[in-house]
């Protein structure tokens, strides 16, 4: 069995002995599992590795993300169930993530494919075998939003969002370094919010603040026309592979991107693959106001991603947005921005119609 701390690079080794200093070795087993082991080959960047419109630095995986998620939940409850249902989260991603999201027509939640997980879980041999040894039920880890901890609805803070907030910003955008992680991981502690719901929160208003100041410049990267962009366009690729009859639909919960790539690059239609060619070497997009009928022209609204933490104001918890002028300042920037300065058309500089079944 492999040891999967020693596959990752140095920065991602210390990064994750910050979010849990003890690494639960029990964790291991589960990692290499089959299951877990295919989201080692889906990226966290829903495409935009395959495009030269985005830079991303180096390959981090859904299973890091996965890992990453359940150690937080470690860290904090030192509870197993907690803690793989964190791990679970994403077991039935497809490849390229919220793509297949987009396809589905599911572009402002991002939850279409979330529905297999316990299948998922309940077919695996190994998985069963594990959860049998542990005396631990399915209905105990396949659904992890009934851990507070773990998952909770936007704007609230949790193990998820902290997860891939930190690994974006370290990752893709550059607006971490593990020091200022650091930092502000170590004020994290659990408080009971508005509601008497455990959530992940902040001791000190300044560190949260902090915090807000930093990751808001990361929001507007998951939203922007670029992003939309990229996403939709591969969403409309993978549907026309599959109206085509190149792939089915699970191919996309079976197989790796790679293993996906090589089907569209290979197929023989060439409208798809060279459309996607094209894609690969594409360094920017175009916008308007207006549709375009001459290249490839969509118009795609996306999911709001923010949040707004609890910080302890004396021994009370509040929203940092009603003590913070600088926090609200960033989110209502946030908002704005989401609401009116979204280009409505948007596409790349090659003409590409998807296939319509």
């Amino acid at each position: 069995m492999n040891n999967y701390l020693d596959t990752l690079n140095d920065e991602i080794k210390e990064y994750f002995s910050i979010l849990s200093p003890e690494f639960p070795e029990w964790m291991n087993d589960y990692i290499n599992t089959p299951e877990l082991q295919r989201i080692h080959k889906i990226s966290m960047s829903c495409g935009t590795d395959y495009t030269k419109i985005f830079n991303v630095r180096y390959w981090y995986s859904n299973l890091d993300h996965s890992i990453g998620v359940a150690l937080i939940v470690w860290n904090f409850t030192k509870d197993k169930k907690q803690t793989l249902s964190g791990l679970f989260h994403d077991i039935a991603t497809p490849t390229f993530k919220h793509c297949i999201d987009f396809m589905n027509g599911d572009s402002e939640h991002q939850e279409s494919t979330e529905e297999r997980t316990e299948q998922i879980i309940r077919n695996s041999k190994e998985i069963m075998a594990l959860l049998n040894r542990d005396n631990i039920n399915v209905e105990e880890v396949s659904d992890y939003h009934i851990y507070p901890i773990a998952d909770n609805d936007t704007p609230q803070l949790s193990a998820d969002r902290f997860e891939y907030n930190f690994s974006s910003g370290l990752v893709l955008h550059r607006v971490w370094d593990l020091d200022s992680i650091r930092e502000i991981y170590n004020n994290v502690t659990i408080l009971k919010n508005e509601n008497g719901i455990v959530e992940l929160g902040f001791k000190d208003p300044a560190i949260c603040e902090k915090y807000i100041n930093v990751v808001s410049n990361l929001w507007p990267t998951w939203i922007c026309d670029e992003d939309r962009t990229v996403m939709q366009f591969i969403a409309d690729i993978v549907k026309s592979m599959n109206v085509k009859g190149f792939i089915s639909i699970d191919d996309l919960y079976e197989k790796s991107e790679k293993e996906i790539i090589d089907k569209i690059l290979n197929c023989k239609d060439s409208y798809i693959s060279d459309a996607f060619k094209k894609f690969q070497v594409s360094s920017t997009i175009k916008t308007s106001n207006q549709p375009f009928t001459d290249t490839y022209c969509t118009s795609v609204k996306t999911k709001k991603r923010f949040v707004n933490p609890l910080a302890l104001q004396g021994e009370t918890p509040r929203r940092i947005y009603d003590i913070s002028d600088s926090a609200k300042t960033n989110i209502d920037k946030y908002h704005e921005m989401f609401d009116s300065k979204l280009s409505k058309y948007i596409g790349l500089d090659f003409d590409f119609k998807p296939y319509e079944i």
